[in-house]
This record gives structure tokens, sequence and C-alpha cells, in this order.
């Protein structure tokens, strides 16, 4: 960090990695030039264009995707469709999707293995480790006494991203917590993950990537995924996947159509159920994915005073995947229900402002990348998703 300052998204240059190669036969978005729809269009809180509004902030792409056609498609800062930056956080999305295939495939048998079963190395110096499950990395719930600071070059997490052996880091963590009972986003979940891929298969995360999904999917251009050095080998799965805008978005896609591309099954229907049906419990956030957790009070400008208001709204914000909470309010002035509840749409979101976000209601697909998160771009989104 002190070398080369805070991150980049073009830190795929610096740092070792695995080369990701497209097959010879590619299967792009048709491109639908449907850039009129916006002509109409203010962001919010301004008084800008959606194009002008992009144009003034860092971001180097923005996708809009509908009925696996591109409706919006631009570039900006000297970027162009072919060219790959790191995707920093959304890579744990993508880590996930890879644990579900490698179930799928036999080399990990459930999310409650324990993770000692393939990293036995993790416990020769803590015996905790003998209790943490992949359930509980895939859902932030590992217990490790980690911090997600990015403040201070010689932070944890600062030292997993530049650091040269994961390994050895993570064996030397302690635990606040028993696994499972406390949810705390933290990176070092996730790089386990990539650790429990890569010995259960016998490959590099960026090598199961390309022969699982990159290539049956027909991606556009190649890509890569960092390794911590060039002798230890071990993939930075919670960070540092290169990649497109164009490819980013099939995975979503992908997510869309129940893990079937083309006729094939990528990943299993049930894996992208679980992953899909939000979990109120865990902070709406499951197997590496986020939901946005919201309370509501009115429906129709009015205040929920009973329990079939608070159904009324529910169903109108289309909630049947799940039970919504009702949550009983006092108040002072009068007695209130509310409806606590995530959202249907779902989404992977990268330090600076990278999102992959899939609005399965309306078939859409959205991706930003960019340089630095300088504005609200999930408002950004779901403005946009309503205007569509």
């Amino acid at each position: 960090m002190i070398r080369y300052g805070t991150e980049d998204i073009t830190d795929h240059k610096i740092f070792p990695k695995t080369e990701i190669q497209s097959p010879p036969e590619k299967h792009p978005y048709k491109i639908k030039d449907e850039k009129a729809l916006f002509d109409d269009y203010t962001v919010p809180q301004t008084d800008q264009t959606l194009e002008d509004f992009l144009l003034e902030t860092k971001t180097t792409a923005f996708l809009i995707i509908r009925n696996d056609s591109i409706l919006y498609e631009q570039y900006f800062r000297d970027y162009e469709p072919s060219d790959v930056s790191n995707i920093f956080s959304v890579s744990k999305s993508v880590t996930s999707l890879l644990i579900g295939i490698a179930i799928d495939q036999g080399y990990i048998n459930s999310v409650n293995d324990k993770v000692t079963k393939y990293l036995p190395e993790l416990a020769e110096k803590n015996s905790d480790f003998n209790q943490l499950t992949i359930l509980d990395l895939l859902n932030m719930r590992s217990g490790l006494d980690f911090s997600e600071s990015y403040k201070s070059p010689f932070s944890e997490v600062a030292r997993l991203y530049y650091g040269k052996n994961q390994l050895k880091q993570i064996q030397k963590l302690e635990f606040s917590s028993s696994p499972g009972e406390v949810h705390e986003y933290q990176s070092v979940s996730t790089s386990i993950l990539g650790m429990v891929i890569e010995k259960a298969t016998g490959k590099a995360l960026g090598k199961y990537l390309e022969t699982t999904v990159w290539q049956p999917m027909g991606m556009e251009f190649d890509a890569s995924w960092s390794v911590d050095d060039k002798k230890n080998q071990s993939t930075k799965a919670f960070c540092c996947l290169n990649t497109t805008a164009r490819d980013l978005a099939k995975i979503g896609s992908l997510y869309l159509k129940h893990g079937n591309w083309n006729g094939k099954q990528i990943v299993s229907e049930k894996w992208v159920s679980s992953t899909v049906t939000p979990n109120l419990d865990n902070d709406c956030y499951q197997y590496q994915w986020y939901n946005t957790e919201r309370k509501g009070y009115k429906y129709q400008g009015e205040y929920l005073k009973d329990s079939l208001a608070v159904v009324a709204l529910a169903e109108n914000l289309g909630l049947k995947t799940y039970e919504p909470v009702y949550e009983y309010v006092p108040s002072e002035e009068k007695d209130l229900w509310g409806l606590h509840y995530c959202s249907n749409y779902y989404y992977g979101l990268g330090v600076n402002g990278q999102y992959l976000l899939v609005d399965p209601s309306k078939d859409l697909v959205f991706v930003r990348l960019g340089e630095k998160f300088d504005a609200n771009y999930l408002m950004l989104i779901n403005s946009l998703r309503s205007y569509l």
C-alpha cells in the first residue's frame, strides 16, 4: 500500500495472476440501440442526463441489460468494451457461484462442511477453526477477529490485499465470537472460501472459473484473477477478479435464468434459489450477495394501521419469496404497524462502486464499473429500475 497507494482498478497490472481464457466461440449479447429511451430521464437530485452524470463521475462503464440485450452501454475515461478492470468485492459473488458449482460437481459435499476438511492446516495453531463451516463463511458469520478497515497500510485487510501469503496470515487469526453467531462483513471469509475451492478441486480459482463458467458461457473477453504471490499462487478470491463489464453482466444474467445458460445448467437452480432468497436474519446478505434492508410504515400514503395493511404493502412490493417481518412500532402519537423486509433485487458490490445488480421483476441487469465510489450509484440504479 505504501509503494502503490490505495487500491486501484488497474492493480491487475502489478499483481501476479491466473489468466482466464475466453473460448473460440463467443456468445455476445444482442445490442439494441435504445438510448432514446433515456432522452427524458433526469438523474434524481440533479438536472443532469444519465450520460452527463456518468461523465462527471469516476465511472468507466455503465451497462443495462434487458431480455438478453444491451439496452444501454456507455464507456468513459478512455475505457472500451474490451478493457478489463478489478471488480473488487463483486469477486465475492463470483466466488460464491464457484462454491455452488463445486458442490454440484461433488468436489464439496455441502455448505455444512467444516472448512478444515479441506484446509486442515488452519487448525494447526487454533483448533477453533474446526468449528467453522462453509455456510458461516458464505453468510459472513465466521466469528474471526478481523478488521475490515481500509484506512491504514498496516490493517489486516490491507495485508490481505497486498500481502504475499494469505494462508500464513489467516492461520494467525483468533476468534472474537463462535462461528455462526454474528454477521460481520469480512473479506477474509471469502479468502478462505477461495482456498477451499482450490484445495477441493485441485485447480487455481481462475482456471476453475475458466472451465466451469467462462468457456461454457462463451464469454467475449479474456479475464484474470490475481494471486497473492508467484510462489504461493493463492487466489485473492475476496477482491481481484479482473474482467469486462459485458462479461460481468453475464453472471447476473445467469442468475436471472436460474443457473441455465443456452440450455446448459452452469450451476444448479437450487443454488441460485438459496442465493437470491433474502435472509432478513442475516441483514439481507446471503451467500456473498446483498439485498437492501428496508422498513415501510405507509401504503398508498396512509400509515399501516393493522396487519392487513402490512400484508397489502408486502403484496404490492412483490414480496412472495419469503416471509416479511411485521413490526409493531409504538409511538407517542399513534400505534403503527411496520413492514421490515429485504428488496427483491440483489447485487454484488465493490469498494470503488462496482455494481452488479439483478432485478428479476423486470428482467434487468445493471453493471457499473469505476475508479471511485463518488456518487450514490444504488440510488441511480433504483431510479432507473423505476423508470424502465
